[in-house]
């Protein structure tokens, strides 16, 4: 998985980096399914940060994740639950589409 993290009007620190690769060892048990992980944090004029992510999967799908707080890492802890459930739906949807053909086949393969 390739991981970049950027910041838009904002420094993103190695404190910061460090936070996020502690609190995104939540989503190793997917790590093989993604191809590229691109975070975002922006820091909002009104004191506010979003943090925004691009991820691609092994199977061709892209999706975008962002969350909002007034600290950061009340946004990174956000971000990180958000990001958790959405790849476990996407996993879940991937597995459950190759039990569907997996079905298919034993059904047809008997008629055959």
């Amino acid at each position: 998985m390739n991981l970049e993290i950027r910041g838009i009007h904002y420094n993103v620190s190695d404190t910061t980096k460090e936070f996020f690769e502690k609190k995104l060892h939540r989503i190793e048990f997917a790590a093989h399914y993604l191809v590229d992980l691109l975070i975002t944090v922006h820091k909002e004029p009104h004191k506010s940060y979003r943090i925004e992510a691009k991820v691609h999967f092994q199977w061709g799908t892209t999706k975008i994740v962002h969350a909002d707080a007034h600290e950061l890492y009340e946004a990174i802890e956000y971000f990180v639950d958000k990001l958790e459930a959405l790849i476990r739906k996407e996993k879940g949807k991937v597995q459950d589409h190759g039990l569907k053909n997996r079905e298919n086949r034993e059904i047809i393969e008997p008629i055959l």
